[in-house]
């Protein structure tokens, strides 16, 4: 039997997701010496390998140029991996608030930025999202065009509440990681992950002001998926 005449379940699909990224990577996605820079220096500082892929980075700048962005949040910046992709995206004016709990990766966020010139064009707070979120209320007036959710899963409820006094009509609320390796169809699941997760879509599903849909996604990153969800007209917030 040849390659070409395996069945799906004979075929080692992790390998064929890296080897299909790859592909797709090296036709769409030019090297890029600040991104890769900012993936090695997040693996010798030691911090999780959660970064978005590249060509879910890319997605997350297209994203933003479709919606003409100039005012995003991102809630969860580890390394600044994604923060460099949302960044690229913004007209000279714009502005992405990154919100970071871990003083660590903090430090070499913006060591990331700072080496791909983007720190004019960032505003990285340190400290639990839940503790920054009021002070952003105040500081930032205006709406944000695009919000990233990309943090502590079991916060995603709380993260999806702010997300909603923050925005307008129009607005993105992407989340990321909501698929788990599929555990998130077990309601019994005793990870508070998956249940974090659970809770924010069927608050997004349940939400009268919102409309959504999630993706799962392989790919280099393994079995995962996101959520994108539309504002349709201002909730009533507090």
């Amino acid at each position: 039997m040849s390659k070409h005449e395996l069945n799906n379940s004979q075929v080692n699909q992790p390998a064929r997701w890296n080897e299909v990224d790859h592909y797709i990577n090296s036709l769409l996605l030019p090297n890029d010496k600040d991104l890769q820079a900012a993936l090695e220096a997040n693996a010798e500082a030691g911090l999780p390998s959660h970064d978005v892929t590249p060509n879910q980075g890319k997605f997350l700048q297209l994203l933003l140029k479709i919606q003409g962005a100039s005012r995003v949040l991102e809630i969860g910046t580890l390394g600044a991996y994604s923060t460099i992709w949302m960044a690229r995206a913004l007209p000279d004016h714009g502005r992405i608030v990154s919100l970071e709990s871990e003083p660590k990766h903090a430090e070499i966020a913006q060591a990331n930025l700072t080496r791909a010139g983007l720190m004019h064009k960032v505003d990285l707070r340190v400290g639990p999202a839940l503790t920054s979120l009021p002070d952003i209320k105040e500081e930032y007036p205006e709406p944000f065009d695009l919000i990233f959710i990309d943090a502590d899963k079991p916060s995603n409820p709380d993260y999806l509440r702010w997300a909603l006094r923050l925005t307008r009509p129009g607005s993105l609320i992407i989340g990321d990681n909501i698929i788990r390796d599929g555990e998130v169809i077990h309601s019994d699941s005793e990870d508070p992950r998956v249940q974090g997760v659970r809770t924010f879509l069927e608050c997004i599903g349940d939400h009268p002001h919102l409309e959504a849909t999630a993706l799962q996604t392989v790919g280099s990153k393994g079995y995962d998926g996101f959520v994108i969800a539309r504002v349709t007209d201002a909730p009533a917030t507090k």
